[in-house]
């Protein structure tokens, strides 16, 4: 376990590795004891250094919910990290070079509440009757940890990435707002362009075979902080493709058939 000036440390390190552009040498390495507890301390700390800086919270994203992405960090849960107000960014928009540090996407439905909700024992119903609507959307991926340790060659943890924000970076939502049941979201999937190229496709059910259950998760999740989702939030369901590099000049475009469009462009 870490303690908790080491955890006010941690975060202090990642919000201005944020600021600069830059990234820090691996945590978990510096830290070998440091467990799950201490990621989330680590990413609660950032979030208080975001918001005194004037952040505003818009909700959450959930990742690592497909079995080869559980797999490939040894983990067999998603994680979860917050949305910020200066995270969003219009369908079509350009993103300034040097926003960010190593820019990743992934295609992912999101959903935005119509209620709050929170509690133990949420269901699945409870998760649609509180959803105002589903949309496409793109998820911006960023690390301010070093993916891979220059001089030992370890490549960092869960642990590193929760801690991280969870690798947030940015929401990108399409136009079309659907009705949740208008969809069977174990179906609806995408195919994302990379300058005109196919580099991934994907469907809902990679997201713990249907992404309302990655919604039960959270929920239930934040239930153990007496947190839950509010009116209004977004939250982004999880990814159902492999996150795709994005370095300056890329134009990413997710056509999900009937579900709609997202696209974002990297200068």
């Amino acid at each position: 376990m870490m303690s908790p000036a080491e955890i006010r440390a941690v975060a202090e390190q990642l919000f201005k590795a944020e600021a600069k552009r830059s990234q820090i040498d691996i945590l978990s390495l510096a830290h070998p004891d440091m467990d799950m507890d201490d990621a989330y301390a680590i990413q609660s700390a950032l979030v208080d250094h975001k918001q005194a800086s004037g952040c505003s919270i818009i909700g959450w994203k959930i990742g690592l919910t497909s079995k080869a992405m559980q797999y490939a960090l040894n983990i067999d849960i998603p994680d979860s990290g917050i949305l910020f107000d200066d995270m969003a960014f219009e369908n079509g928009a350009h993103v300034p070079a040097g926003r960010f540090i190593q820019p990743r996407v992934e295609a992912e439905i999101a959903f935005v509440m119509s209620d709050d909700i929170a509690g133990a024992d949420v269901l699945g119903q409870d998760i649609i009757a509180a959803t105002a609507y589903v949309a496409p959307s793109l998820e911006i991926l960023d690390t301010r940890i070093k993916r891979i340790d220059p001089a030992t060659g370890k490549t960092r943890t869960v642990f590193d990435t929760i801690a991280d924000n969870a690798a947030n970076a940015g929401v990108v939502l399409g136009a079309e707002k659907h009705n949740i049941t208008d969809f069977n979201l174990r179906w609806v999937g995408a195919i994302v362009h990379r300058d005109g190229e196919i580099e991934e496709t994907g469907l809902g059910a990679g997201v713990l075979n249907d992404p309302v259950e990655s919604m039960v998760w959270l929920v239930r999740r934040l239930a153990r902080y007496g947190q839950g989702l509010r009116k209004g939030d977004i939250v982004l369901s999880g990814s159902f493709i492999r996150p795709i590099e994005c370095p300056s000049g890329s134009k990413i475009d997710a056509d999900f058939g009937a579900f709609g469009r997202v696209s974002i462009t990297f200068d």
